[in-house]
């Protein structure tokens, strides 16, 4: 099994090679300008190779560059051996690449998501607060209730009148 490094170094050189092919070697009137190699992975063993491509166009454009890259398989595997200088050529397998689609898919998500903040912050413009500008209690208001007493407890001691009257009847009995 070769290292990592190896196979990283491959599958680049593969990469490039397919790409040069297909751009200036492959007169196939299906693949043409159309077809984009993103990514290039190689097996741990040097066997095989995938190929990841991507196609500007239609449906049709990608159905017909699919078609193109298997009949020119041959093609492009001879270039990459001629090319690698390896014992074992890899076998090419060609895949679509998922990239473009999965970046539309979260093209849609962020603008919904735009839109869906943008009713709240226009739902939130002239809303109030539940508890007032500022519903924290300030020290000025804590003094105020201290000395009114209004919380019921003894300034003293700090302790609640219903507390202070139950220690008392403990203390009697």
């Amino acid at each position: 099994m070769a290292d990592n490094a190896r196979a990283k170094r491959l599958a680049d050189l593969i990469r490039e090679v397919v790409a040069e092919k297909l751009h200036r070697g492959i007169k196939d009137p299906r693949l043409g300008t159309h077809v984009t190699v993103t990514d290039t992975r190689v097996t741990g063993d040097l066997r095989e190779a995938t190929v990841f491509y991507t196609v500007y166009g239609d449906e049709e454009d990608r159905a017909a560059a699919a078609a193109g890259l298997e009949s020119a398989k041959g093609v492009l595997r001879s270039a990459v051996g001629a090319a690698a200088g390896v014992k074992h050529t890899p076998s090419l397998t060609f895949v679509a690449d998922a990239l473009p689609e999965n970046a539309k898919t979260i093209d849609d998500l962020l603008a919904r998501a735009k839109a869906s903040d943008e009713e709240v912050r226009k739902a939130s413009s002239g809303a109030d607060y539940a508890g007032g500008a500022d519903p924290y209690r300030k020290p000025a208001e804590d003094e105020e209730n201290d000395a009114d007493g209004a919380d019921g407890t003894d300034e003293a001691t700090g302790v609640a009148g219903s507390a202070k009257d139950a220690k008392q009847q403990d203390g009697d009995a």
